[in-house]
C-alpha cells in the first residue's frame, strides 16, 4: 500500500505557503510544466554590498520558512558546488540549493527546489543579478521551476504560493542589505 502521508504533507505545505503571505507580485509565467517568478528592486547600496548581503542568508531569511525554526542555521557556501544548507538538531541537515555559478558582485545562480518543491520531481534555477543603478544597485531575482508536479496541485496552482513566500523573503533581503536588519 502506498502511503498518503507525503501527499498530505505537500498539500498542507502548499496551503501554508498560499495563506502565509498575501500575494502582491505577479508570477512572470506559469504553465503545465513549470513556472517563472521574478522579483526586482533598486537598493541604496552598491552591487558588491547587495551581493554580499544575499550570501548572508541566515541573517535575513525568515525562521518561519526553515526546517529547524532558526534562520541562523542557514548558510550559503560561496563557491561553485557550494551548499545553501541548514543545520538541524542532532547533526542532521538540509541541502536547500547548490551554488552553480558565481560572479562576485554581479551574479549568483543556485539550483534546487525550495520547501515542498524539494520532494517533487522538479528542477529549479534561482538567479540573482546585481547591476549598478543611480544611487545604488538594481537587484533582480528569477526563480524558474519545472518538472513533474505529481498528482496534487499543478504548477499553476503552486506558483502563487511560492511567489508569495519568495516575495516576503526578498523584502527581508532588501531591508537587510540596506539596513543590516531583516
Amino acid at each position: 500500500m502506498i502511503s498518503r502521508a507525503p501527499a498530505r504533507f505537500l498539500a498542507f505545505a502548499l496551503v501554508t505557503l498560499v495563506c502565509a503571505f498575501p500575494s502582491r507580485a505577479e508570477v512572470a509565467h506559469a504553465g503545465e510544466s513549470g513556472f517563472l517568478l521574478r522579483e526586482s528592486a533598486i537598493l541604496s547600496v552598491p552591487p558588491g554590498k547587495a551581493y554580499a548581503a544575499m550570501l548572508e542568508v541566515g541573517k535575513w531569511w525568515s525562521a518561519d520558512h526553515t526546517y529547524s525554526g532558526d534562520a541562523a542555521n542557514l548558510s550559503i557556501e560561496a563557491k561553485p558546488g557550494g551548499c545553501w544548507c541548514e543545520r538541524l538538531p542532532s547533526g542532521g541537515g538540509v541541502q536547500h540549493m547548490t551554488v552553480v555559478f558565481l560572479m562576485p558582485g554581479k551574479e549568483a545562480r543556485l539550483a534546487g527546489g525550495l520547501g515542498p518543491l524539494q520532494s517533487m520531481g522538479v528542477a529549479g534555477s534561482m538567479d540573482w543579478k546585481f547591476d549598478p543603478a543611480e544611487k545604488g544597485s538594481r537587484v533582480e531575482l528569477l526563480y524558474a521551476v519545472g518538472g513533474y508536479a505529481g498528482a496534487g496541485p499543478g504548477f499553476k496552482d503552486i506558483a502563487p504560493g511560492v511567489e508569495s513566500v519568495l516575495k516576503a523573503q526578498f523584502e527581508r533581503y532588501k531591508r537587510y542589505a540596506e539596513t543590516g536588519r531583516p
